[in-house]
């Protein structure tokens, strides 16, 4: 058997010599090894040790390795060094400008409003890098939950009197739910429960929650349909039904929908406000939605639906765009965008028993209050006038609209300040007697 030997000899690694880095101030970029021979007469040589390079610069009799040097004497021996290891290429390296002191962080309300005590070039970087002022969308949450659990229950309710938690007589909900009268029980905004209305008086009879005949072989009165423990003075009066409708929804499909946009755009709205700005601005533009469209809407069409709220988040992404378009990533194609999907989702407020009014109404409380509440950036002095301006301005038009709106309600005849605004959620035909009457029917008029 033959036998190979390796001739080849490996290469012995050359030492580092730190005295040299030291004398000529070299940096981690730009280090070199220096070989050195052995010199045998060194004491400093372990005995019987007897490489081909030595370091020079370094102490082999002393105790312990180079792992063991302490910095602080390091700091002392050599004055101002220890900077040539800071900028490391895996660091991220010092702003000044990112840094807050703890004495200077916002206060719990401070920061629930959005409002953070941070610099300008901070707010400025955050916004072109998309990082939110708040980390979890709480409020969304919330109110996602107890919209989930108002549909169980309107489910039940229905289950309860028809013995079906979905509607499928007398008429089908197209929505997946349950029937419009048992959603006027729950809370839908019905005009007729909450003022008198001529043409569907107290004493008018409407099929009952357990009807599944047609024509109705159950009928009911209008204070029980409307449910809520009656009316107390014995005219309508349930003005509650202006909030309850954001709560409550026409089918499954409807509740799915809204949801998805809720936790979706509404939830990031949340994170860029702070939750207590953005409850405000929820709650102003869904109720809000709902006396646009007691006023102008067809008396007997109920409605339900967050819809109204959700279109008021919709809008303060048009009041962010524009109070921050040149931090804004290709501002005038995200406008182009915008301008798409809001006329998709009005022309989609014009599809039978779907809330334009909500849409429309929700929307423009939105910018209102978006204007006042959503944080902006100002970078300049002409920049802070401006926003301030349309804040003190947009603060009373929220107000007025909401009086002159609620007070035009209780009208006798709401469409007399605007006879054409019934057409902004219906296009007149022979099915909707060209959009006059009391339109009543048996579906709901959801705000999807």
């Amino acid at each position: 058997m033959t036998t190979v030997h390796n001739t080849h000899t490996t290469p012995e690694d050359q030492p580092f010599d730190h005295e040299a880095i030291q004398e000529s101030n070299i940096t981690r970029h730009n280090s070199q090894t220096k070989l050195i021979h052995n010199d045998t007469s060194d004491g400093g040589m372990f005995p019987g040790y007897d490489p081909d390079h030595s370091d020079t610069g370094y102490n082999y009799n002393q105790h312990g390795g180079p792992s063991e040097y302490n910095l602080v004497d390091k700091q002392e021996a050599y004055p101002g060094e220890a900077s040539k290891y800071q900028d490391l290429e895996y660091s991220d390296p010092y702003n000044e400008a990112r840094a807050i002191p703890v004495s200077e962080k916002a206060a719990p309300l401070t920061r629930a409003f959005g409002f953070r005590q941070a610099s300008l070039a901070q707010r400025i970087d955050d916004k072109k890098r998309g990082i939110p002022r708040q980390r979890h969308p709480v409020v969304v949450w919330v109110l996602s939950l107890a919209m989930l659990g108002v549909m169980i229950y309107e489910l039940v309710l229905n289950a309860q009197n028809q013995g079906n938690p979905l509607s499928f007589k007398p008429v089908v909900n197209p929505m997946l739910g349950p029937s419009s009268y048992a959603l006027i029980n729950a809370g839908a905004r019905f005009p007729p429960c909450m003022k008198l209305v001529s043409e569907l008086t107290p004493s008018s009879q409407l099929p009952c929650l357990n009807n599944t005949a047609n024509p109705a072989t159950e009928l009911c009165s209008l204070e029980t349909v409307c449910g809520f423990g009656g009316f107390h003075d014995k005219d309508p009066n349930q003005w509650f039904r202006f909030i309850t409708p954001i709560f409550l929804h026409a089918g499954i499909i409807h509740f799915l929908l809204n949801m998805l946009a809720q936790v979706t755009v509404a939830a990031q709205v949340e994170r860029e406000m702070g939750s207590a700005g953005f409850f405000i601005l929820y709650f102003a533009a869904g109720i809000f939605g709902n006396v646009f469209g007691g006023n102008f809407s067809l008396v007997g069409v109920p409605s339900v639906g967050a819809s109204g709220a959700i279109f008021g988040t919709v809008a303060v992404a048009w009041v962010d765009l524009f109070a921050h378009w040149k931090y804004t990533y290709r501002p005038a194609r995200k406008l182009v965008f915008m301008i798409i999907e809001l006329l998709i989702g009005i022309a989609i407020g014009f599809i039978p028993f779907v809330d334009n009014f909500a849409h429309i109404g929700g929307f423009l409380m939105g910018l209102l209050v978006g204007m006042v509440l959503y944080p902006v950036i100002s970078a300049t002095k002409r920049h802070g006038i401006i926003v301030w301006a349309l804040r003190i301005a947009a603060i009373p038009l929220a107000v007025v609209l909401f009086v002159v709106l609620i007070r035009n309600f209780y009208t006798s005849d709401p469409y007399a300040a605007c006879s054409w605004c019934r057409y902004l959620s219906c296009i007149p035909t022979s099915i909707n007697n060209h959009c006059k009457g009391t339109g009543l029917t048996s579906l709901t008029g959801s705000s999807v």
